[in-house]
Parts: structure tokens; C-alpha cells; sequence
């Protein structure tokens, strides 16, 4: 018998894979997705964040997200600004054009979700957060 460990892993191989066929058309890979959608929620909540924020937020590393953040300038979908309160730290805002292609990406995600965990989601994104909260005392 294979471990839920085993499943759990080609679980998310297949999920990445339908994610980044469904974003490719909007111009997205699924961690600028991550980026793009972090960066937009944590705007909604609490005004523009700083990258630090959209790193842990995304759960990205704060060097790749810089980087992925740089090619999503670039796409114009966000724009950084100084950190009023620390000149070393930038904020971040989706721009016009981002929010639209973050809106088409959540529904794209939304729908892929939907169709690979239907009525189990709600248990299923439970069980996720535990897991990806999880760690251990060493």
C-alpha cells in the first residue's frame, strides 16, 4: 500500500500541472500566480504590502520573489514604491492591468479546484493548512 505522502505528492504534480495549462494563456506561471494573488489579497486587507509580506504570504523565498515581482513590473501588472517607514523595503500595488489578470487567474484556479476537489474541498483545505502548518519540535 502506497502512503498518503506518495499521493499527496503526485496529488500536487497533477495540480500544478492543470494550474500552469490554465494560466499559460493569461501569461502566468502558477509561483507568479502565487506572487500576482498574494500581493492583491494582502493589498485588499491591509493597503500595499512589502515584499517581505507577499513572500510570506505566497510562501516564497524573498529572493525569488523580488525576482518574480521584477518580471511582474515588467509585464505591467505591479508597481513598487520606497516603504515610507523603511527606506531598504519596497511596497507593492497590483496595477489596473494586474487586478484583471489576477481576477481571470483566481477564477481559473477556482474552477480547477472545484473540478479536482468538489465537495471534499472544504475538509480537504483543512486538513492542507494543517499540514502546511505543520512542524516539528526539535
Amino acid at each position: 500500500m502506497l502512503s498518503a505522502g506518495f499521493w499527496l505528492h503526485h496529488a500536487a504534480l497533477t495540480w500544478r500541472a492543470e494550474l500552469d495549462a490554465r494560466l499559460r494563456p493569461l501569461g502566468l506561471t502558477p509561483t507568479q500566480f502565487m506572487v500576482l494573488a498574494t500581493a492583491g489579497w494582502l493589498e485588499h486587507v491591509d493597503g500595499p504590502p512589502t515584499q517581505q509580506q507577499v513572500a510570506d504570504g505566497a510562501g516564497t523565498d524573498r529572493q525569488m520573489t523580488s525576482r518574480v515581482i521584477r518580471v511582474l513590473q515588467d509585464q505591467g501588472l505591479i508597481t513598487r514604491q520606497a516603504n515610507e517607514s523603511n527606506a531598504r523595503s519596497l511596497r507593492v500595488s497590483l496595477t489596473p492591468k494586474g487586478r484583471a489578470v489576477a481576477r481571470d487567474a483566481i477564477e481559473q484556479a477556482q474552477s480547477l479546484d472545484e473540478q479536482l476537489f468538489g465537495s471534499a474541498a472544504s475538509g480537504l483545505r483543512a486538513t492542507f493548512r494543517d499540514i502546511a502548518e505543520f512542524r516539528t519540535s526539535e
